[in-house]
C-alpha cells in the first residue's frame, strides 16, 4: 500500500478513483473490479467435473425414486407439462418439449420444476394430474439427480459497507451513532437484500460520499474547536401522533407529543434551540419542555399567535417560533428532547373525532374539533462561543492515552491508530499500513501541542475511514490457484464473513484473535464461536437486518392508510408493528425456536398502543412485552400488522397483493407479471344497483378475463383468507356494510376461509417454506444471489434442520458450515483492455 487517500484539494471524481485504485489492495484488483459473472445454467457448463470432455460415460439410470421407471417419469413430464410449456405456448417462459431426466443437470428448467412440484403448484388448478404418487416420485428423482452433482461453492466480487453496516461498524469501533444517509446514496437491493455484492457498484458519487463521511465522522468523534456556527433542522412527520395522551419514549415523564433527537455538538459552547409549534385550536396555551440527556434546560411558553419568545429579526413574522436563551452545552452526542408539558388527564373534548390523533387526520380546526398544539420542527444552532472539548463516549473509545510530553505523543498516536485500524481493517496491520497512517498524523501534529496531537489523530482516523481496507471486504485468491478451482478462504476472511452475517458489523477481539492464530477454521472452535455469537445481543441483526429485509418490512412505511378512513393509524403504530415483528424474530433466535413458529406462534410482542389496536386487553405502557393471543384469529407473521399493512393500499385491502406476498416471500414462487394492457382493479366499478361492492365482488368482475384468471386462481384465495384484516391490520367482519366472504380454495384444492386455515394448508408442505427461508438466509450470508448450483446445498441444510425440528440454530449452522460459506471458486480474470 503506497499511500492512503489524499485529502487536501481532492474534489474531482477522477482523482478519487485513481487514489483508491493506487492502493491495489489485492493483486489484479483493477481487473477484478468488474467481475465476470459465472453462467447460471446449464450447471454442467459451470462445473469442470461435469464438462463433457472429462465426465466419464455411464449408463443412464433406469429407475428413479419410489421404484418408478425413468422413462415413465419422462412421459409424465411430456403429457402433463408439455401441453403448456412447449415452443408454441411457453407458459412461464419455459419449454419442456424433449425434456428428459437423463439431461436434467444440463437444463436450467430442472430447479424450476422442482420448486413448482414441491409447492404442488403444478399442474395448475383445473388441469389434469397424474394419479398416485407419480408427481412425488418425479420431484424426488429430479432432486436425487441434481444433488449428485459435485458442489460448486460459487464466487462473488468484493463487498463494501452499505448504510446500515457503516452505522453499526462506527458504533462498535468508536461508540458513535451516525446516519449514513447524510453522506451515502441509497443502497441497491437484489434478491431482497442490500448486501448483494454484484449490485454494489462503484461510482464517483459514492466514493465522494465515503470521503465526506470520513472527514465528518472523524470530527464528530473527536470534536472540533475550530467549527463555525452550524444549523441543523429536524422535522416531525405529519403522521406522528401528538395526542394529549401520547407520551413519546425518551421525553420526560409528564409530557406528551414532541420528539427526541440525537444531536452531535461539535464542541463545548453556547447554543440555541428554536422550536416551531403549530395548532392549538381550542387549547392555545402550552408549556414546551426542552431537555438534554434528561435534564431540563428550558421551559418555553407557547401562546398561539402571540409568540412572546419570537423576537428575532431573521424569523418570519407571525410564525410560531419559540427560541431558548443561549445555553451552555458540552460537546459530543447528546439526546435532545422537546415535548409539551401534559396539562390534562381528564376527558378530551372532541365532538368529531374522539380517537387517536395525528396532523394527517386532524380536522384543520373545523368546528367541533379540538386541535392540540403540535411540534413541527426543531433547529439547533451554534456554537456561538467555543469553550473547549469535554469527555465523551467517542473520545474515550479513541484516546486510550493522552501524554502531555511531545516526545511521547507520537508513540501514543501510533498505538491509538494501530488499535483502531486493526479492527477497522479486520486484520493485523502491515508496516506499510502503519507508515501510511502515521504520515497523516505527522501532517496534523506539526505544532507539537495537545491540539496538534488530537488533530494528528483525527487526520489518521480520517485516512483510516477512507481506506479501501475499511470500506471494502476483499477476499484474495491464494497464489497458484487456477481459474475454476476451489479454495478455502483464510481465517481472517472467514471471521469477517461470519461477523457481518450474524452481527452486521466487524469481528470482535476474540474472533480476530482466533483468526490470527488460525484456530477459527478448526470445526470445534468454529462451531463454538457461532454459538457464542448467536447468544450475543448483536445477533439481533439476524432479525432487524435479515428477517426485516426478507419480510420486506421497509415497505411498511410506503403505505399511508387514508387518514379520513383510518384516522387511528399513525407513524407510532406503524413503528410498533415493525418492532413487533423484529422482537418476534429476536425471540426465535435467542430461544432457538423452530422456524415453523413464525407461522404458528400463539403469542407476540406488543405495547399498549399496538395491543389496543389488536384488541388485546390488560396491556399498559410504551414498553413491549410478550402476550398470548386470545384465539386463533391471529397466528404467526400472517396476523401481524407489519405484513398486513404493507400488502394493502391506502384506502382498501388488496387480496392480490397479500396473495402475491405469500407466494413470493414465503413460498419463493412468485406469480408471473400481469400481461400488458390489463386494466387495474380501480377501473372496475365500485357500486352496482346503488350498492357498494366489496373487494371480493370487484375482484370477481376484474378477473373475468381468462388471461388474468390463471394467475388469480393462485393469489386470490390466499389473499381472501387474510381479508378479515383491514388496511391497518385490525380485525373486521364487514366491508361497506356487507358481511365479508373470504371463502376460497387453495391452488391444491384445499378449502380455506380464515388465516388459520391458510396456515394449516401451507404447513401441510413445509419443505417449500423451509427451503425458501434457507435460500434467503444463504443469500444474505454469502452476499450474493443463490443460484441453481446452490440448491443441493439448500436441500441438504433443510434435511439436516428437519432432524432438529427446524430450529433456527440448525439453519445458521448449516449455512456457515457449507462449502459455499467457507470456500470460493477462483473466478476468471477479465482481460485488461489496455493490454495488447
Amino acid at each position: 500500500m503506497k499511500v492512503l487517500l489524499a485529502w487536501s484539494g481532492v474534489t474531482a471524481a477522477a482523482t478519487m478513483i485513481s487514489s483508491l485504485l493506487a492502493h491495489d489492495p489485492l493483486p489484479a484488483i483493477r481487473e477484478r473490479a468488474t467481475p465476470v459473472t459465472p453462467p447460471r445454467a446449464p450447471v454442467a457448463a459451470t462445473h469442470p467435473v461435469l464438462s463433457r470432455s472429462i465426465t466419464p460415460t455411464r449408463a443412464p439410470a433406469r429407475f428413479g425414486a419410489r421404484g418408478m421407471a425413468v422413462a415413465a417419469l419422462d412421459s409424465t413430464v411430456q403429457r402433463y407439462c408439455g401441453q403448456c410449456h412447449n415452443p408454441t405456448m411457453r407458459r412461464g417462459n419455459l419449454n419442456l418439449r424433449g425434456y428428459s431426466i437423463a439431461k436434467a443437470t444440463d437444463s436450467d428448467a430442472t430447479e424450476k420444476i422442482i420448486r413448482k412440484l414441491r409447492a404442488e403448484m403444478m399442474p395448475p388448478p383445473g388441469s389434469k394430474r397424474p394419479t398416485g404418487d407419480t408427481l412425488l416420485a418425479l420431484v424426488e428423482t429430479l432432486e436425487q439427480t441434481m444433488d449428485a452433482v459435485p458442489v460448486n461453492p460459487g464466487t462473488r466480487s468484493f463487498q463494501r459497507l452499505n448504510r446500515p453496516e457503516y452505522e453499526r461498524v462506527l458504533h462498535d469501533l468508536i461508540g458513535l451513532d451516525v446516519n449514513a444517509g447524510d453522506w451515502l446514496p441509497l443502497d441497491t437491493k437484489s434478491a431482497n437484500f442490500d448486501n448483494i455484492s454484484d449490485v454494489q457498484a462503484l461510482s464517483p458519487t459514492l466514493l465522494e460520499g465515503y470521503l465526506n463521511a470520513a472527514a465528518a465522522v472523524s470530527r464528530m468523534a473527536i470534536g472540533d474547536t475550530k467549527t463555525g456556527v452550524q444549523q441543523v433542522l429536524y422535522k416531525t412527520s405529519p403522521f406522528t401522533s401528538q395526542h394529549p395522551w401520547d407520551h413519546v419514549e425518551g421525553t420526560p415523564y409528564g409530557t406528551r407529543g414532541g420528539m427526541v433527537i440525537k444531536h452531535t455538538f461539535p464542541a463545548d459552547g453556547v447554543y440555541q434551540i428554536r422550536v416551531n409549534v403549530g395548532g392549538g385550536v381550542g387549547r392555545p396555551t402550552e408549556d414546551v419542555d426542552v431537555s438534554i440527556d434528561g435534564n431540563r434546560v428550558a421551559l418555553l411558553r407557547y401562546d398561539r399567535g402571540i409568540n412572546r419568545n419570537n423576537e428575532s429579526a431573521d424569523l418570519p413574522l407571525g410564525a410560531d417560533y419559540l427560541l431558548t436563551e443561549p445555553i451552555t452545552i458540552k460537546g459530543g452526542q447528546r439526546s435532545v428532547s422537546i415535548a409539551f408539558a401534559k396539562n390534562i388527564d381528564g376527558p378530551y373534548e372532541d365532538l368529531i373525532k374522539p380517537h387517536e390523533w395525528s396532523r394527517a387526520s386532524q380536522g384543520n380546526g373545523s368546528a367541533g374539533t379540538t386541535e392540540p398544539a403540535y411540534l413541527m420542527d426543531v433547529l439547533v444552532s451554534g456554537p456561538t462561543k467555543v469553550l473547549g472539548l469535554s469527555d465523551s463516549p467517542s473520545r474515550r473509545a479513541i484516546f486510550s492515552c493522552a501524554p502531555k510530553a511531545a516526545a511521547a505523543q507520537r508513540v501514543c498516536a501510533q498505538s491509538i491508530l494501530e488499535r483502531l485500524a486493526t479492527r477497522a481493517y479486520r486484520r493485523p496491520l502491515t508496516n506499510t499500513d502503519r507508515d501510511a497512517l502515521m504520515k497523516f498524523y505527522d501532517q496534523g501534529a506539526k505544532s507539537g501541542t495537545t491540539e496538534g496531537f488530537e488533530e494528528g489523530v483525527r487526520l489518521g482516523m480520517q485516512a483510516m475511514l477512507a481506506s479501501p481496507y475499511f470500506i471494502f471486504r476483499f477476499e484474495k485468491t491464494p497464489a497458484g490457484v487456477a481459474e475454476g478451482k476451489d479454495f478455502r478462504i483464510d481465517d481472517l476472511e472467514l471471521a469477517t464473513r461470519l461477523s457481518f452475517f450474524m452481527w452486521s458489523t466487524i469481528p470482535d477481539e476474540r474472533l480476530l484473535a482466533l483468526a490470527r492464530t488460525r484456530r477459527l477454521s478448526q470445526p470445534a472452535v468454529f462451531n463454538a464461536e457461532v454459538k457464542r455469537m448467536l447468544a450475543d445481543p448483536r445477533a439481533e441483526a439476524l432479525s432487524t437486518r435479515f428477517a426485516s429485509q426478507w419480510l420486506r418490512l421497509q415497505d411498511l412505511d410506503k403505505v399511508k392508510p387514508d387518514a379520513f378512513l383510518f384516522p387511528d393509524y399513525d407513524s407510532q403504530l406503524g413503528a410498533a408493528m415493525q418492532k413487533e415483528t423484529e422482537l418476534f424474530f429476536v425471540d426465535m433466535i435467542r430461544k432457538d425456536r423452530s422456524v415453523l413458529t413464525a407461522f404458528t406462534a400463539d403469542s407476540t410482542y406488543v405495547n399498549e398502543r399496538l395491543a389496543k389496536h389488536y384488541g388485546i386487553p390488560n396491556v399498559s405502557g410504551s414498553h413491549f412485552r410478550k402476550v398470548a393471543y386470545a384465539d386463533d384469529q391471529r397466528r404467526g407473521i400472517l396476523g401481524q400488522g407489519s405484513v398486513l399493512v404493507q400488502t394493502s393500499l391506502g384506502n382498501r385491502t388488496s387480496p392480490v397483493l397479500r396473495g402475491k406476498w405469500v407466494m413470493e416471500v414465503l413460498l419463493g414462487a412468485p406469480p408471473p407479471p400481469p400481461p400488458p394492457n390489463v386494466p387495474d382493479l380501480e377501473q372496475t366499478v365500485g357500486a352496482k344497483d346503488g350498492k357498494q361492492l366489496t373487494t371480493r365482488e370487484r375482484m370477481e368482475m376484474h378477473r373475468a378475463n381468462p388471461t388474468c384468471k390463471s394467475c388469480h386462481n393462485f393469489m386470490d384465495p390466499i389473499g381472501l383468507a387474510l381479508d378479515n384484516f383491514d388496511v391497518t391490520g385490525k380485525l373486521r367482519y364487514r366491508e361497506n356494510g356487507a358481511k365479508l366472504d373470504t371463502r376460497g380454495n387453495l391452488y391444491d384444492g384445499t378449502p380455506i376461509t380464515t388465516t388459520a386455515d391458510l396456515t394449516k394448508a401451507l404447513l401441510k408442505r413445509p419443505l417449500p417454506l423451509m427451503r425458501n427461508f434457507t435460500e434467503n438466509l444463504m443469500a444474505y450470508a454469502l452476499g450474493r444471489r443463490v443460484e441453481d448450483y446452490d440448491m443441493p446445498t439448500v436441500r441438504a441444510i433443510v434435511r439436516d434442520a428437519g432432524k432438529q425440528n427446524y430450529k433456527m440454530s440448525a439453519f445458521v449452522m448449516g449455512v456457515v458450515n457449507s462449502k459455499a460459506f467457507q470456500t470460493k471458486r477462483a473466478e476468471p480474470i477479465a482481460a485488461d483492455a489496455n493490454q495488447n
